[in-house]
């Protein structure tokens, strides 16, 4: 049993390992990069220290010039483009769960790809990225050890198949892993306009508790507007100073990261609901969601 459970651990960083690159974008240690399309290659923003000159290394020991096509710091991942790539593609997993067998694997150095072995230790439902307005709507932790070069690497389960994309670019050197349909989304819009859109009202806000005749089960605070900024979108839909903003295209607004969550790059240039109580009458407004530079 030891032997077939070791054999199959093998496989899957086996199957894996033509599909990861080495990454050389900082003077420093190099990076791993995922083929997910034909010439094709998402990786972590934060190992892309130069824009020219960059490479990528391939399983079968090919050297090829690779192309920036995007980039996003907030959620630190990058795509590039890789004429001739010709490596076979990843494959995404289905969705992880805590406690699964997962394995970190990398190719941080042209001797090959490196991998660790541990277990989804946590599957967190959002996650708020420092000071940016990107909020990651799903993450993962594991104890498997992400080794150095190991950003932009996957976290792969038995079989091989891609649980997401390893990086400590997010949140002050720990490792995150960001789930394999949220990269794949946030390279989608990199490869169409090289920039992620997200959205923003023009305000700034703190948490209230609401009074008792309008709290809910699903929400006990609001945002109160201390500052509705000119000409922002806020001003234009007719938000005002001491309003509370109670919800926006009827999901129940409790904080900023709420907002935030809710203003996401598909709502940018769209009209939202956008209920406030103010004097302690709710109300309905319109407010076209701004684009956030």
């Amino acid at each position: 049993m030891l032997s077939a459970f070791s054999n199959q651990m093998a496989d899957a960083v086996e199957r894996v390992a033509k599909s990861l690159v080495m990454v050389n974008g900082r003077a420093r240690q190099p990076a791993t990069g995922i083929a997910y399309a034909d010439d094709i290659v998402l990786t972590a923003d934060h190992v892309l220290e130069r824009e020219n000159n960059l490479t990528v290394q391939t399983h079968d020991d090919r050297v090829l010039g690779a192309q920036i096509i995007g980039r996003d710091a907030s959620t630190d991942l990058a795509v590039l483009r890789v004429q001739g790539l010709g490596v076979p593609l990843a494959t995404a997993a289905a969705g992880a769960r805590a406690g699964q067998l997962a394995l970190a694997v990398g190719r941080p150095s042209p001797d090959g790809v490196m991998a660790s072995l541990g277990v989804v230790s946590k599957v967190g439902s959002s996650l708020r990225i420092g000071r940016s307005s990107a909020i990651l709507e799903r993450y993962i932790q594991t104890d498997a050890i992400p080794y150095p070069g190991f950003s932009g690497g996957a976290l792969v389960d038995v079989t091989g198949a891609v649980f997401g994309l390893l990086t400590t670019g997010l949140v002050r050197g720990a490792a995150m892993v960001i789930p394999m349909d949220i990269a794949l989304k946030v390279a989608s819009a990199l490869t169409k306009q090289g920039y992620v859109k997200r959205g923003y009202l023009g305000i700034v806000s703190q948490q209230v508790r609401l009074p008792p005749a309008q709290r809910s089960d699903a929400q006990e605070y609001g945002l109160l507007i201390v500052r509705v900024e000119e000409n922002s979108p806020a001003e234009r839909g007719g938000l005002l100073i001491g309003d509370i903003l109670l919800a926006v295209e009827g999901q129940p607004i409790n904080d900023a990261d709420d907002l935030m969550a809710v203003l996401h790059g598909d709502r940018v240039g769209k009209p939202v609901a956008v209920r406030v109580s103010r004097g302690g009458i709710a109300q309905t407004l319109t407010v076209v969601v701004g684009q956030k530079s």
